[in-house]
């Protein structure tokens, strides 16, 4: 088992939230996987950028240590993508691209997607956990 975490998780963690860093010592102990999808790394750092902040791009650095990016170079996350897309748009509930390509990197992957954006529970197929809770 593995967890791809959502860009406002990566942001949490990078505010050094408690209840999210422990649930992270938990995993990393376990020896579990952890990923992060480009486009959460586009998100994080294009933010950090924006602000010029440099010691908070000093600890997304540092985290990025601790994970694995993985990149939209597979055609099943992009066919995921687009059965999510149609799926929420013939429900008349879509939500932003960013989140479609985050949920369908972790199921095609077959990862757990830990997020605290409720939109994603919108999405058939992906098992979700938040952190933050302390889920």
């Amino acid at each position: 088992m593995g967890y791809l975490l959502d860009t406002n998780i990566v942001s949490a963690f990078l505010k050094r939230n408690l209840t999210l860093n422990q649930k992270f010592q938990e995993v990393v102990a376990q020896e579990q996987e952890v990923f992060i999808s480009c486009i959460s790394y586009y998100e994080i750092r294009r933010g950090l950028l924006a602000v010029n902040a440099t010691r908070q791009m000093a600890n997304f650095e540092l985290f990025l240590q601790l994970v694995h990016i993985l990149l939209l170079d597979d055609l099943d996350i992009l066919e995921q993508a687009a059965v999510i897309y149609a799926d929420l748009k013939q429900k008349g509930r879509p939500i932003q691209d960013a989140d479609i390509f985050i949920a369908a990197t972790a199921i095609a992957k077959g990862l757990i997607l830990v997020s605290n954006d409720s939109d994603l529970s919108r999405v058939e197929g992906v098992d979700l956990e938040n952190w933050l809770l302390g889920e």
